[in-house]
């Protein structure tokens, strides 16, 4: 017992403790506030986005997944994620498009109502990744729908995913402010 407390004695004293968490969290707080308030002023106070699988390895869809946890709430930023595209201002979509929901994905953007805003999530949406030439896929959304917007990674972090999100409602806003 002597051995482990004079242990901790010696360990101690070389430990230092940085609190990486609390600076991450200010981070995702700024953009969170830039983006709560371009979702005010465009969408007035709510944004709702569905996020469709079109055929990937499910990376993207757990890092759009992890922005409804409590770390990240994107809620608190009013982004908001429906069940269906018939309720949603935007689409997310995620993977290379299969042969078998080529056809799904068409008709998600037809029943999104416009102006809709289609963002590829993920390299795999945006070029097909490490499935592009595949037999079974089209490659990229692109082929299938038209794209607004992407936010490239392999997969991009909810952190990634969130900083992309405000520079596209940054945009979003820029282009309403020149047609006017």
């Amino acid at each position: 017992m002597f051995n482990i407390i004079s242990k901790i004695i010696r360990t101690s004293k070389n430990l230092v403790t940085v609190n990486d968490i609390s600076r991450e969290q200010a981070e995702i707080l700024a953009i969170g506030k830039g983006i709560d308030s371009k979702v005010k002023k465009l969408f007035r106070g709510s944004l709702a986005v569905r996020q469709v699988d079109a055929g990937s390895d499910n990376s993207a869809e757990q890092e759009l997944v992890a922005l409804s946890n409590s770390f990240y709430d994107a809620e608190r930023f009013g982004v908001h994620f429906v069940a269906s595209p018939k309720h949603a201002d935007m689409l997310m979509v995620t993977g290379p498009v299969t042969r078998n929901m080529a056809e799904a994905l068409k008709r998600a953007y037809a029943s999104t109502p416009t102006p809709r805003i289609v963002i590829a999530v993920g390299d795999e949406a945006i070029n097909g990744g490490l499935f592009n030439g595949s037999y079974t896929v089209y490659d990229k959304v692109a082929d299938i729908i038209p794209v607004d917007y992407v936010i490239p990674g392999n997969p991009p972090s909810p952190k990634v995913i969130l900083a992309h999100l405000l520079k596209i409602l940054e945009a979003i806003d820029n282009k309403s402010l020149d047609s006017r």
